[in-house]
């Protein structure tokens, strides 16, 4: 492997200090010691350009990956043959853990906008959280956030009303948002309103007419793709919560 795709430890702890990832990403959870022994398995793929495939259904896992900027979308096929979407990952989130039972990705992970990712190749991975109890203990708590979420998701999208559900969605963002040191009040949706109804189980006009609706209740104003969240007690209200962990994660199947 050339060094130059080498993560170094100072780039590394700089990378993950600038999104303000604290325990999100795996490096946030070990010590200095352990984290020089994981930086040196990480390396840099080159950029993702917008709608470029991280990976697909059928190919055989390698590695996790951690986005370092940007965001993907993840996605399955239905047996009808039509795309479900199942997750919108930003910087600090892990990509490819639903491959570790069967060794091959079940879904597709497809870039959002330029984004930028850290591999880490799992064979290595797996050998090193056996001998650093710091990052095993890290990569356990990753996915029992995962299963958290997939327990969440499925309560929204079988409970919960089509306001409630949008709502949820954009607190969720907000959230996420604000934990990596940005606006939790304005944000860019990189995702498209056909992507987010999928993601919801509702219909595209559904979605757009949500929009609309929650402008003229004065929650939010939309200006194209960017959103900026006016009355955040009013969409606590409106997704059916006392606070913005209705929706932890805004996805899942990465």
């Amino acid at each position: 492997m050339p060094t130059s795709n080498i993560i170094d430890l100072h780039g590394l702890k700089k990378a993950c200090s600038n999104c303000s990832l604290h325990d999100l990403c795996i490096p946030m959870g070990v010590s200095d010691q352990e984290l020089d022994a994981l930086e040196r398995i990480i390396n840099r793929r080159r950029p993702l350009q917008r709608g470029e495939y991280l990976y697909r259904p059928g190919d055989r896992m390698q590695a996790l990956y951690a986005v370092r900027a940007g965001s993907v979308k993840t996605s399955s096929i239905s047996d009808d043959g039509l795309e479900q979407v199942t997750g919108f990952h930003l910087p600090g989130e892990l990509l490819g853990l639903d491959a570790i039972s069967d060794g091959i990705h079940p879904c597709t992970a497809r870039a959002l906008e330029t984004t930028s990712v850290c591999e880490i190749p799992y064979d290595r991975l797996e050998d090193l959280a056996g001998q650093v109890p710091g990052l095993q203990r890290q990569l356990f708590r990753i996915m029992s956030r995962e299963i958290q979420f997939d327990e969440h998701l499925m309560t929204l999208l079988g409970k919960k009303s089509s306001e409630a559900r949008l709502a949820a969605f954009l607190l969720s963002l907000s959230k996420r948002f604000g934990e990596r040191g940005f606006s939790r009040q304005e944000f860019n949706l990189t995702m498209s309103r056909n992507d987010i109804a999928n993601y919801l189980g509702l219909a595209v006009e559904t979605v757009s007419r949500l929009f609309t609706r929650f402008q003229q209740l004065g929650l939010l104003e939309v200006n194209r793709k960017l959103v900026q969240l006016i009355d955040m007690e009013g969409m606590h209200q409106m997704a059916g919560a006392h606070g913005p962990e209705t929706l932890e994660k805004g996805g899942r199947g990465g």
